[in-house]
């Protein structure tokens, strides 16, 4: 019987400890690499392989204004898409992306391989946000 109990006692301490450590921090470098793969699945057709996009037609993520102004902005526009005109690196657009149906890690990935390739150098998009966005 003591040993049952002091078993009992001996797992809920393993059990709240367990609750009190640190969550191991967000990778970058693993979500940019991942976020390649998605990248050449969903959107090097349009964007190109080095980010260019096609003048007047396609925007470029390459050194791209608009899409680093905004990183809230970038995320719903993968989960919504977007229509209507917008200006990139001084250049009008009018055209049309489609959302993607992308797990929060995926868009997370994504955009972390954009925000940081082709010239751009951004902060980290992690799941949460993508999560908070889609409410």
């Amino acid at each position: 019987m003591k040993k049952g109990i002091l078993f009992f006692v001996f797992s809920l301490l393993i059990i709240a400890f367990s609750s009190f450590q640190k969550k191991s921090p967000f990778d970058l470098k693993a979500s940019i690499s991942r976020g390649q793969e998605i990248y050449n699945i969903n959107c090097i057709a349009c964007h190109m392989e080095k980010g260019e996009g096609l003048e007047g037609v396609y925007p470029p993520l390459a050194k791209s204004d608009y899409l680093m102004a905004d990183k809230k902005r970038s995320i719903i526009q993968i989960l919504k898409g977007v229509t209507g005109p917008m200006k990139v690196n001084g250049v009008d657009y009018d055209g049309e992306m489609n959302a993607f149906e992308l797990s929060d890690s995926e868009v997370s990935d994504v955009l972390n391989y954009v925000r940081n390739s082709f010239g751009n150098k951004g902060v980290a998009v992690l799941p949460a946000e993508v999560l908070a966005a889609r409410k």
